[in-house]
Formats: C-alpha cells, structure tokens, sequence
C-alpha cells in the first residue's frame, strides 16, 4: 500500500532516517520542520498518514494533533517522542493520535506501525467493494454490521453510527468498540481490550483503555457521565448494553 505520507520532525537526521525507511516502502514522503508547516502542509496536501514529533519549534505535535482533530480532520497520526513517561503519552492519544513510539525506535517497527494504521485506515482503489455482475444477486449490505440497540459498527467500513447518526472514532476507539459490539454484555477486563491495542507503544498500560471509553462516552452516550451504553463494571472492566432493553429488565 503506497502512501502520501508527511513526516513533521525538527532532527534533520532523524528525519532522513524516518524519510528513507518509508520511501523504501513505496510511499512519497513529504517532511517539515516544525508544527506550523506541518499543519499547513496536511491542510494542502491531506495526505494519508501524519508521523508527527512532539518536541517542534512554532507549535508542537500535542497542539498540531489537537488542532487536525478540532479541524475534523481523521488523518492517522503516528506520534514521536523521546518523553516515556505514561502520562505524556495518554495525552497524546487523549488529543486523537491514533499510535505512540518512543525515541529512540526502530525504524522497521515504524514503518510496520505504518502499515498499521494505512491499513485500518484507508481503503485504497484495490480494496473498494467489486461491482456486482447484474446477473449475480447482491450481497447483504448489512451482513457484517454489529448492532447493540441503537449503535451501529460496520467493520469493513470503519463506520459507527448512533440511531442513523454518524460517530467518528479514532482507530484506536474503533478496536475497541467493535470488539464489544461483536459480544454485547460480555464484561472486557483492559488486559482484553488491550490487546485491541496491539500497536501501541510498550509503556502504554491499562489507562489507555480508560482514556478511550471516556472518548467513546462522549461520543456514543446521551450523558457521558451517567453512561447507559459503555457501562463500567467496578473491579472487572466494561461492558456494551443496549439502555433500551436494559430499562425493560429493569421494569419487569
């Protein structure tokens, strides 16, 4: 899968490095300097994929990633830093990166955390739904759709709604929620939802988990404080519910 790829990084070897792995791959490789041309550059180019420094003179990663996701723009972003310290990560994923590596890193795991997030984020021209020949019947739109209640996860999509409403999802929100959708009630320890998160950096922990099912409240619940949908279950982890038939036992 070739890739227009922006690589924001302020080490000038550092990012020859970063650029001659990816070129390797295939993908064309545009890299700047510093936060504010990186956001000028995604906003002209709108390119596939982002890996984004977080130390940068002008602005810094933290604030180029918090002002693509107010802009509504979904591209994937791949976050660099030499910080390891936990909550400096969380905030980052907070913000909307959808993946985190530490300096220094290997740059065969970059570009297969690259190939990561392509994948489970862009659909290119080979992977677009095949014509149907007239003569064969259509296959059931809805045949992978995962519903609980009114939320809807269309897997092949990466596509979330909320009674015909659309519900955008990082990569990583997306993981998780339809890991849930597909067993509706079941109770997900983080250990398990965790490993919906296979791509993140070593030091990410069980409050990953606890940052995503708070962006996902927000996103999915009438009242993200008082969640009827993406319940905490004390001691254990989460679950999925449908409040609809969740109010029916309670009134029977």
């Amino acid at each position: 899968m070739c890739a227009n790829i922006v690589v924001a990084e302020d080490d000038a070897k550092q990012a020859e490095l970063v650029r001659r792995y990816l070129e390797h791959e295939g993908h064309a490789v545009t890299v700047v300097e510093d936060g504010r041309t990186a956001l000028e550059t995604v906003r002209h180019q709108e390119p596939d994929l982002v890996v984004l420094d977080v130390m940068m003179p002008g602005a810094d990663g933290l604030d180029v990633v918090r002002i693509l996701r107010a802009e509504r723009r979904e591209v994937p972003v791949l976050m660099l830093t030499a910080r390891s310290t936990e909550d400096d990560l969380l905030l980052g994923l907070d913000l909307g990166a959808d993946d985190y590596m530490t300096k220094p890193f290997s740059p065969r795991e970059l570009t297969a955390r690259v190939r990561t997030l392509l994948r489970r984020n862009r659909r290119g021209p080979d992977q677009a739904p095949a014509t149907v020949p007239a003569s064969e019947p259509e296959a059931a739109p809805d045949e992978e759709v995962l519903t609980v209640g009114a939320l809807r996860v269309d897997p092949s999509r990466h596509e979330v709604s909320v009674a015909g409403t659309p519900v955008e999802c990082t990569p990583g929100e997306f993981r998780i929620l339809a890991a849930m959708a597909a067993e509706p009630g079941r109770v997900f320890t983080r250990a398990r939802l965790l490993d919906e998160l296979h791509g993140f950096d070593k030091y990410i922990s069980g409050r990953t988990v606890d940052v995503h099912v708070m962006n996902l409240r927000k996103k999915i619940e009438r009242a993200p404080r008082r969640p009827a949908r993406l319940i905490t279950v004390f001691g254990v982890g989460y679950k999925l519910t449908d409040p609809a038939k969740n109010m029916r036992h309670a009134s029977s």
